[in-house]
């Protein structure tokens, strides 16, 4: 596995790289925002772990910046701010994973591997492609089609694309959202949900005649050809 570690701290990011090869993985480190995005630019990373708070510039903005220019590889933030606010800030500017520092080594390794394995394997059970109402996802490597055409999404919008065509015509409450799709047990006032709907909506619905996301009042989401069905 290829990681960039974006660490202002040469000491941090010098401990932190020589113990993620003594696991087997390959490294480099990039000490400011600025710096990861040159890398990113010249280099295939598989994962990438992003400190939030850098100078020049720091991690929020950074990763702002690798979604705005399609760049989907998972990222792994990394910060001393823990509150519920600052954790849904970094998934809602396109993080995929939120570390809270200090943290153990061990649960670093097992958040990375199942990112990676999130987004290069499937499960035996799983079949290659999802269908459903003429939208294909391919679970092998991610690619989104609607109705032939290509669809480019984020890795939270496929995640939650992913799970919509696990449970179609299903309600789903922004609770049932948080938890099996971000992993959040717990209430949070944050508008996380809603930004990656509309997110999705605009890249999966607004482009074609026919909406799939519906918003069901005081319930939730459903993802749905036909809504006469759906109580």
């Amino acid at each position: 596995m290829k990681i960039l570690i974006v660490e202002d701290d040469p000491t941090a990011a010098t401990t932190l790289s020589k113990s993620l090869q003594a696991h087997g993985m390959t490294t480099q480190i990039a000490r400011d925002g600025e710096k990861a995005l040159a890398a990113i630019s010249e280099n295939n990373f598989e994962v990438i772990i992003m400190d939030r708070m850098m100078p020049k510039m720091d991690g929020i903005e950074a990763l702002g910046k690798i979604r705005n220019q399609g760049i989907a590889t998972p990222v792994l933030i990394l910060s001393a701010l823990g509150e519920v606010d600052e954790r849904v800030e970094g998934l809602e500017a396109g993080g995929d994973d939120y570390l809270v520092k200090p943290y153990a080594l061990s649960e670093l390794i097992a958040r990375l591997n199942a990112l990676y394995k999130r987004n290069h394997s499937v499960q035996k059970s799983d079949k290659e492609w999802m269908v459903a109402f003429g939208v294909k996802l391919n679970t092998i490597n991610g690619k989104v089609f609607r109705d032939d055409v290509r669809v480019q999404l984020q890795p939270q919008e496929r995640k939650l694309l992913e799970y919509f065509l696990r449970h179609p015509n299903q309600v789903m409450t922004r609770k049932m959202l948080l938890e099996k799709v971000w992993d959040f047990h717990f209430e949070t006032d944050s508008n996380l949900i809603d930004t990656q709907i509309s997110r999705l909506r605009t890249k999966l619905d607004k482009p074609f005649s026919k909406a799939l996301i519906h918003t069901i009042r005081g319930k939730g989401y459903v993802f749905a050809e036909d809504l006469s069905s759906i109580e």
